[in-house]
């Protein structure tokens, strides 16, 4: 039993021994498969900040200060599993770093009324020191939107055509600000051998 552990540990090693891992550019194409890939989530988060950033109404709107934001998470529509906030998250890093908007992030609003609570309650931190409630400051854009596709197989041929929809609404009143869309196609033909 010991010589066959033996052998069997061998081999593990052995084969574990031979594979490699490389680093790659992360903003090169990915052209592995038709499904939402990380080319097509750089390419969407880019072209929408800049679309938005471009606006006249909201280069108007940007030029004496820095509105106030929420992001809700968009939409998967698709069949596919696409974890979409990654694409919330890239927009809205872009446009942080872009100097013309702020965010509040809804995300992490339990974890900040636990703070909240810990430094006026638990009577470990000194009352001078502990922030303030009630002096957020409110969010007057909210920016949302949806990834939907449709995919249609023609013998050995998938095409996959994404729609990516992007909207500002201004909280108090409800108007639709600003509006984009963009559109991606994928094809991936299969040969005879099934490659």
């Amino acid at each position: 039993m010991r010589v066959v552990m033996t052998i069997l540990l061998s081999s593990a090693l052995l084969i574990g021994g031979c594979s490699q891992v490389q680093y790659g550019d992360s903003t090169a194409a990915e052209t592995l498969t038709v499904d939402f890939g990380s080319t097509d989530l750089q390419m969407i988060a880019n072209q929408m900040v800049d679309d938005l950033l471009a606006f006249p109404p909201v280069v108007q709107m940007t030029m004496q200060r820095r509105p106030v934001v929420f992001v809700d998470q968009v939409q998967n529509r698709t069949t596919e599993h696409i974890d979409t906030e990654n694409v919330t998250d890239s927009i809205r890093t872009k446009l942080i770093q872009s100097g013309k908007f702020r965010f509040v992030d809804m995300n992490v609003v339990e974890r900040v009324r636990q703070q909240f609570d810990f430094q006026s309650q638990s009577g470990m931190v000194d009352p001078a020191t502990a922030v303030a409630m009630g002096r957020q400051i409110g969010a007057e854009y909210m920016l949302y939107g949806a990834l939907t596709s449709i995919t249609k197989r023609s013998g050995n041929t998938r095409d996959v055509y994404y729609k990516f929809t992007l909207n500002l609404m201004n909280l108090e009143t409800g108007i639709m600000e600003w509006a984009s869309e963009k559109e991606i196609r994928k094809t991936k033909s299969r040969s005879l051998f099934g490659k």
